[in-house]
């Protein structure tokens, strides 16, 4: 027991590096996109339109994830995947063209897709053999990573470090990561409970029906619109509703973000002391409470504090639900990529439907917000209760 142990502490490291370097992906290359379209020569819409057309490489690997982890298994999807996203980050720099450009990011975003269900995969396993679990915590490293990519790529930028060597130095310490991952990670994707586990009161899985992947797919759109909203449509809640300055909008942004961080990082306790299912039934309805109280109260101390609360409630989320989809008893690769489908469709959906919304004379900013977030967080919490069983008693 104690050599499995051992190994399985390995396995948790390696894959919090994964986690943590496959948020920094996109953040290394996404700040730097305004220099990237000036050595173009294109305009911002072309810049839009390149990126919602690459987007469409998410979902191809959404497709394929669950046929290529079942075919080789999700250790060697993270090992070469990620040696793959090694080799295409600097070919961003290199790209002499839009087209050259959306075919690189396609790629990236299609091989990340895939290397990201994996990864979940090999986290959800590790953390059933848990007494505490992991997954909030390693969702967590992944936004820290986010952070960390996206304020190195700025700060390259400022001091007018080439895009080609800020890429090259991604890459390579990306490189060095898949080194120390590779030699940790599970090679096994069965999911096997400690042999002391009744001993030591973990809960060993239990049998499961199969939930239809359309069902996943539902809940991971709905689940991505709630936090889409919240974080990127919330500084023109401020800015448009509220009259505030483009600073004091910004921390929008910042309170919810603030949510999220606090959440996936005490989530994993809060999952342990109340039980899974109870978790994620009180974080929807902490989620809904903090987005109606921030899209519909015009006041601005309200609005942040509002805000805050929603990335507490919404943080969870995600992380439940992908352990959830990842302990399917027959297909969790399919179940993970209908997730992540259903994700990154409402990514391409989503943004104009609220931009509509918000733009027409019957709508404010918040009162847009709220007509696409809310409903989500009902079909979110009505799914949950009628398929989503992650704990029974």
């Amino acid at each position: 027991m104690n050599s499995q142990a051992s190994i399985d502490q390995r396995a948790l490291r390696a894959v919090a590096v994964q986690f943590l370097i496959n948020g920094a992906v996109a953040a290394s290359y996404i700040p730097r996109l305004p220099e990237i379209r000036d050595s173009l020569g294109v305009d911002l819409a072309v810049i839009g339109q390149a990126l919602t057309i690459a987007s469409l490489g998410g979902l191809l690997g959404s497709w394929l994830a669950g046929r290529v982890i079942t075919a080789i298994g999700t250790r060697q999807v993270m090992i070469y995947g990620t040696l793959l996203l090694v080799v295409l980050l600097p070919m961003i720099a290199l790209a002499s063209s839009i087209w050259v450009l959306l075919l690189v990011m396609a790629a990236i975003m299609l091989v990340d897709v895939i290397v990201d269900v994996a990864m979940n995969i090999q986290g959800s396993n590790l953390s059933a053999r848990r007494s505490t679990p992991v997954m909030n915590r390693l969702h967590g490293l992944w936004s820290i990573g986010s952070v960390i990519g996206g304020v190195l790529a700025a700060s390259m930028a400022a001091l007018l470090i080439p895009l080609q060597w800020h890429l090259l130095g991604a890459a390579a310490l990306m490189a060095m990561a898949l080194w120390y991952i590779g030699g940790g990670l599970l090679t096994s994707d069965q999911v096997i409970p400690d042999e002391g586990s009744d001993k030591s009161g973990i809960k060993k899985p239990k049998a499961r029906v199969p939930i239809s992947l359309w069902v996943f797919a539902v809940l991971g759109g709905a689940t991505f619109i709630p936090e889409m909203v919240a974080s990127d449509w919330s500084p023109f809640r401020l800015s448009d509703d509220l009259q505030a300055g483009a600073g004091l909008a910004g921390i929008a942004y910042v309170a919810f973000t603030t949510g999220m961080v606090a959440g996936r990082l005490s989530g994993d306790w809060a999952s342990a002391k109340l039980g899974k299912d109870r978790l994620l039934k009180y974080a929807i309805v902490v989620a809904a409470i903090g987005l109606g109280l921030a899209c519909l109260v015009d006041y601005t101390p309200v609005v942040f504090a509002s805000l805050t609360l929603a990335g507490v409630g919404i943080s969870v989320l995600f992380p439940a639900l992908y352990d959830n989809a990842a302990q399917d008893p027959h297909r969790p690769a399919a179940a993970l990529g209908a997730m992540t489908a259903g994700s990154r469709g409402a990514m391409l959906i989503a943004p104009l439907a609220i931009g509509f919304l918000a733009n027409s004379s019957l709508f404010s900013v918040g009162m847009a917000m709220a007509v696409l977030a809310l409903p989500c967080l009902l079909i979110v919490g009505y799914l949950t209760v009628r398929f989503i069983h992650v704990e029974r008693n």
